[in-house]
């Protein structure tokens, strides 16, 4: 951490720039060590092969799709309000991040190893309870540590800076993708899968170590002190007033609906062509393949062309998927359905974190990062639910149709009622210091 306090506004950017390349370096080593580790704990391959050894119940299994997107999302704009006045963003991923978001990831290896065999019913419990608490702390911090990133990294390199540090990470996760199946394998379970989610806690570690290290200067904030009842009454009135930011706001709930089909395309394909572990997880390395394709190739498309179109074309290829998975004759068809998903992965988290930073000011920031994550949060919480129960009440293909339906509502409103922020001028939409009820 910076040891320069209440430097000026001009002052706190010469900071930023001369240490530009540092914190460039560190957050990208911070990223690409990260995803390696998630490589080997995929909440779209690996955790839902993990749990179907406990259950068949698809409810459960959706609650895996559940915390990695509503659990993620919809703690940001209750932490918003505080991290738009830290003069120091670093502290939210750092100091509150350890305990919050990478400790629960560095418990998983120990309860599989000490419940996993025996104790189903603990085993299943122990690694919900786990994965929950990760998947809330990293929304918890996820304001600070995205304010953080926007205030570190100039708004015409952060497509460049999330594309090659992810393309780093998903390019040795695609190692760490061709190892899995091998240790799933070689060992019976459930060694194979503590030693997979050991390896992702090692990395993890490491990630933390190199966020550690970013060099940010402190910046005070002129707004005025806002209690959290003013600050949330405050929040209509900037979707009154910014009427572009709200049309996104609503094509990414109806995106994230879409979101329902997510966790269930490998446990489909296992039950209906009987595949083994060791078979299945292989889907892990098209995932990370086209994951780490599309973060190089989006991550440079964004900073030229745009975010929203990253979005558009992520969509389209989302629905592609969708209905290849209903088609799909035999299990081959799923190397290619999740090499496009990943590719969906990336450029949704490429795009859907730095298009925000575009429709408003950096003081209020943190408040427009709260908003489009937490609102479209609570459509992400709802659609692996509502997938888990469509799937055991009919069936998964109408599961993927109805998906790949919702992805279209989606397009067109993304497309059709949404300008590209960068062309629309930023309005002064500040905080009301007193707002009405």
């Amino acid at each position: 951490m910076s040891d320069t306090n209440n430097l000026l506004p001009s002052e706190a950017q010469q900071e930023i720039e001369k240490n530009f390349r540092w914190n460039f370096t560190v957050n990208m080593l911070d990223g690409a060590s990260f995803w390696l580790g998630v490589s080997f704990i995929s909440s779209s391959v690996i955790l839902p092969l993990y749990l179907s050894h406990f259950t068949s119940n698809p409810i459960l299994i959706g609650l895996i799709p559940f915390f990695a997107t509503a659990g993620y999302l919809l703690p940001q704009l209750f932490t918003a309000n505080v991290v738009q006045r830290a003069p120091i963003k670093k502290i939210f991923p750092v100091n509150i991040g350890f305990f919050l978001e990478r400790l629960p990831i560095i418990l998983l290896a120990p309860t599989a190893w000490l419940l996993a065999s025996n104790h189903p019913v603990g085993a299943t419990i122990a690694f919900l309870a786990c994965y929950g608490w990760h998947c809330i702390g990293a929304g918890t911090i996820g304001v600070g540590w995205q304010d953080m990133i926007a205030k570190l990294i100039p708004v015409d390199r952060r497509g460049r800076f999330f594309g090659i540090s992810n393309f780093i990470g998903n390019g040795t996760g695609i190692l760490g993708a061709l190892v899995v199946p091998f240790v799933l394998a070689k060992f019976a379970f459930p060694n194979g899968f503590v030693i997979a989610f050991a390896i992702a806690a090692l990395f993890i570690f490491i990630s933390w170590l190199f966020i550690s290290m970013s060099r940010e200067p402190a910046v005070y904030s002129n707004k005025p002190v806002t209690s959290q009842s003013d600050y949330f009454r405050s929040l209509p009135g900037i979707l009154r007033k910014d009427h572009n930011f709200l049309m996104y706001l609503i094509a990414q709930i109806v995106f994230s609906l879409s979101s329902m089909a997510n966790g269930f395309l490998v446990v489909y394909a296992v039950k209906t062509w009987n595949m083994t572990d060791s078979s299945a997880s292989g889907f892990t390395i098209a995932l990370q393949v086209g994951t780490t394709l599309a973060y190089l190739i989006f991550g440079f498309l964004s900073d030229r062309k745009g975010h929203k179109l990253t979005l558009e074309i992520c969509v389209l290829i989302s629905i592609l998927s969708l209905v290849l998975a209903f088609l799909a004759p035999n299990p081959i068809w799923f190397y290619l359905i999740l090499f496009l998903r990943g590719a969906v992965t990336a450029g949704t988290f490429i795009s859907g974190i730095s298009i925000v930073y575009e429709f408003t000011d950096p003081e209020n920031r943190p408040t427009y990062i709260g908003l489009a994550n937490t609102i479209p949060g609570i459509a992400s919480g709802i659609a692996p639910l509502l997938g888990g129960w469509l799937a055991g009440t009919v069936n998964y293909r109408v599961l993927f149709i109805t998906a790949a339906v919702i992805a279209v509502i989606s397009f067109a409103l993304l497309t059709f009622s949404v300008r590209e922020p960068r062309k629309v001028q930023v309005k002064d939409v500040d905080l009301p210091e007193h707002p009405n009820p």
